[in-house]
């Protein structure tokens, strides 16, 4: 005698009611559009009126405000690299800072040759850290904090090593004159004197990693991952492909972060990427994108890079210290954290 199907495998299951509320917060909601861009208004106006009751000389002055605009581009070029790996659900790439300063020192020690092949052989190296980091965390599932982190210490390690802690000079390993030349212009470029190489290579950037994460399959790819590995997997995505392009990217526009950056100091120090890690991540989180995965975009990231730039410019001109500065970053970072996983909370996620 046959068995009658049970209920629950012939009728479809009830559905179960969920009594949390699926509403974003109005916070949520307000950094997840224009709303970063208001609150970076809001720290110039009040830039503006420190200035007008004389806190802070000098806020609104074009020297100044050119200082926060090449401030932002080298900033934000990390935090634009730094977005696909908080996307693709692996929080932060902790590598960037020893990234940047390494990758300055291999352009210094290969202008001697040639301007292009320094450039290239900076890129390829910097690349070489991302895909390294990528293949662990992707293929081994390391967690990309400890594991980026390891890696950080490791090419500092390496730097230490190989030039003994010493910073080297262009003119110091014989470079040719036009190479150092264009090496300087990295930084120094403006078109119409006004607009920076940096600010230009962010637009880009900002283009470029926008378009990659609203309209390609990729970007689709690294949403599915960032939301749910799992559920990428048996969608037949190629999980560890996309964790690995994502590392890759952050190394990249951290290679090129780093060449701005030595540029503008016209030496290669280890030293050249500190605390860029952080920078970028607030940005990042600033500007919307959870630390979960899979939300947020390019364009806030953008906005949350203007803010970090403009709260940095007013706190050194008021005459904060770099500790206190690192403290108050702190501070708001966390604020937002909480803020960003209540909101997700209240949607019914309590993966972030």
């Amino acid at each position: 005698m046959s068995a009658e199907p049970s209920p629950s495998a012939s009728a479809p299951r009830a559905a179960v009611s969920d009594t949390r509320s699926i509403r974003a917060g109005s916070f949520s909601s307000f950094m997840n559009t224009a709303g970063v861009y208001a609150i970076a208004l809001l720290f110039l106006a009040l830039g503006a009126l420190l200035q007008a009751t004389g806190a802070i000389n000098g806020f609104l002055s074009p020297k100044n405000l050119l200082n926060i605009v090449d401030a932002v581009a080298l900033v934000g070029i990390v935090a634009v690299g730094m977005s696909f790996v908080t996307y693709s659900g692996n929080y932060a790439d902790m590598s960037v800072p020893t990234t940047m300063g390494f990758t300055g020192y291999i352009c210094i020690e290969l202008l001697r040759f040639n301007f292009g092949l320094a450039i290239a052989g900076a890129l390829v190296v910097g690349i070489l850290i991302g895909a390294l980091n990528g293949f662990v965390v992707g293929r081994f599932k390391a967690n990309p904090i400890i594991w980026t982190l390891a890696v950080n210490y490791v090419t500092l390690g390496v730097i230490r090593l190989v030039w003994v802690n010493k910073q080297i000079y262009p003119d110091m390993v014989g470079s040719p004159q036009h190479a150092v030349n264009l090496f300087d212009a990295i930084y120094r470029l403006r078109f119409f004197n006004l607009i920076g190489l940096p600010l230009v290579m962010l637009i880009v950037l900002v283009i470029v990693g926008q378009f990659v994460l609203t309209r390609t399959s990729f970007g689709v790819k690294l949403k599915i991952t960032g939301s749910s590995p799992r559920a990428a997997k048996l969608s037949g995505i190629a999980v560890e492909r996309a964790i690995l392009l994502s590392f890759v990217l952050v190394a990249f526009t951290a290679t090129v972060a780093g060449l701005a950056v030595t540029s503008l100091s016209r030496v290669g120090a280890w030293y050249n990427g500190a605390g860029y890690d952080f920078k970028a991540v607030t940005a990042v989180v600033i500007g919307g994108m959870t630390l979960a995965g899979g939300r947020g975009t390019i364009l806030g990231v953008l906005g949350g890079a203007l803010i970090i730039g403009i709260l940095n410019n007013i706190m050194t001109l008021i005459g904060i210290g770099t500790f206190s500065q690192d403290i108050i970053r702190g501070a708001i970072f966390i604020i937002v954290v909480g803020i960003n996983a209540l909101s997700l909370r209240r949607m019914g996620r309590d993966d972030a």
